[in-house]
């Protein structure tokens, strides 16, 4: 029997089709057949992360599992998030399911160490995932050094997100912001950058940059498509 993959999306629902695509053009496939059989349950009802993580907002934990529940009555075999934020609630999440969930982060670590050893990375991540430690955890865990954001630059980092990529706004509209952040973290001595929300790599290409960066989207898709025995182009 083939592996499927549930996607708890939504959050949002452009980064839930990024990961849907990168998926997709990730596979070595031949033909429509080769493919991995996905479930996606995209519901942008789900309470904010941040919010809830900083601010007292309305916990997403009980939407979350509504998908969850949705996503294992169709058979999926394992669990992705497209939301770097989300994983904050995993230790709820996981004891309510039997499915393994694929951690993002945790895979984004890895890749970090394996293509930029001895480097610093940049954690670009919402204010939320940064407040509760997710990625320097993962990172300190992996050997790996890195930077954060000081509080002008998150903020400006949050506006990308929220007033730009979330917003619909033009790539134009949030650049000499996302540029400005950038370009102080190198000046401190990022040497790359973990693109550490599921907006961010949205906001990457539509500004067509060139820095080097990990994109935790593309990583997750990876795992997935390992997890379920299908091959990866390029591996």
């Amino acid at each position: 029997m083939k592996k499927t993959i549930g996607i708890l999306g939504g959050m949002g629902p452009m980064a839930t089709a990024d990961l849907f695509q990168k998926i997709v053009s990730l596979t070595s496939a031949a033909r429509d057949s080769d493919h991995i059989r996905i479930y996606i349950d995209s519901n942008a009802s789900i309470p904010d992360r941040t919010a809830a993580l900083l601010h007292g907002g309305e916990d997403p934990v009980p939407a979350m599992a509504d998908s969850l529940r949705k996503l294992e009555l169709y058979g999926a075999d394992c669990i992705i998030m497209p939301c770097n934020t989300a994983h904050c609630f995993l230790p709820r999440l996981e004891p309510l399911t039997h499915l393994p969930f694929l951690s993002m982060i945790g895979a984004a670590a890895k890749a970090c160490r394996a293509r930029f050893p001895g480097k610093t990375a940049a954690v670009l991540a919402t204010s939320g995932a940064l407040a509760a430690g997710v990625y320097q955890d993962a990172l300190t865990a992996e050997g790996v050094p890195f930077l954060i954001p000081d509080p002008a630059e998150q903020r400006a980092l949050m506006e990308v997100i929220y007033q730009g990529v979330k917003a619909g706004a033009p790539p134009e509209a949030y650049r000499p912001a996302f540029l400005s952040v950038t370009q102080k973290l190198s000046r401190r001595g990022a040497d790359f950058f973990i693109l550490a929300c599921t907006e961010l790599p949205l906001a990457f290409q539509a500004l067509g940059l060139s820095l080097p960066h990990i994109d935790p989207t593309e990583e997750l898709a990876k795992a997935a498509i390992r997890f379920c025995g299908y091959p990866v182009k390029g591996e």
